[in-house]
């Protein structure tokens, strides 16, 4: 599990005063990314290689709202890994108080030149650390 630290702007706020539904998927994405960074898998760099990884399906479980500047920590999590494709789970929550904000999975798959790939195949590198993460994250 990676976290990620975040401030919610006012601007990501509803007339309601509360962070719109809509900006918890930009969240999720911040996290994502920089979860592939702190695994030396960077979305540039796979896409420097042409492969992008789109997302096939998304879950979010809204529990209780953020606010201006709450500040929420986002833990992500690698679920799965197929070689073809990979799952994320996320928990969003409060860092002051621990009340989660959101519970989320997303699951991507890995397309090179408009056809989904095997990264094993066609990216050993990209596979070897998607796997190595898989292997060192395994409980016993």
């Amino acid at each position: 599990m990676e976290v990620y630290e975040r401030r919610a702007f006012y601007h990501e706020t509803d007339q309601m005063g509360v962070i719109h539904h809509a900006n918890y998927l930009k969240w999720l994405e911040e996290a994502r990314v920089r979860f592939m960074d702190q695994q030396g898998i960077t979305y540039r760099s796979m896409e420097e290689a042409g492969i992008i990884s789109p997302v096939v399906s998304i879950n979010i479980e809204y529990k209780s709202p953020a606010k201006f500047d709450d500040v929420v920590i986002i833990e992500t999590t690698l679920e799965r890994y197929t070689g073809s494709k990979c799952e994320f789970s996320y928990v969003i929550k409060d860092k002051e108080t621990g009340v989660v904000r959101v519970k989320a999975h997303s699951m991507h798959c890995f397309i090179k030149d408009g056809t989904i790939i095997s990264l094993k195949r066609s990216a050993p590198d990209f596979h070897k650390a998607f796997e190595d993460y898989v292997t060192s994250n395994q409980t016993l």
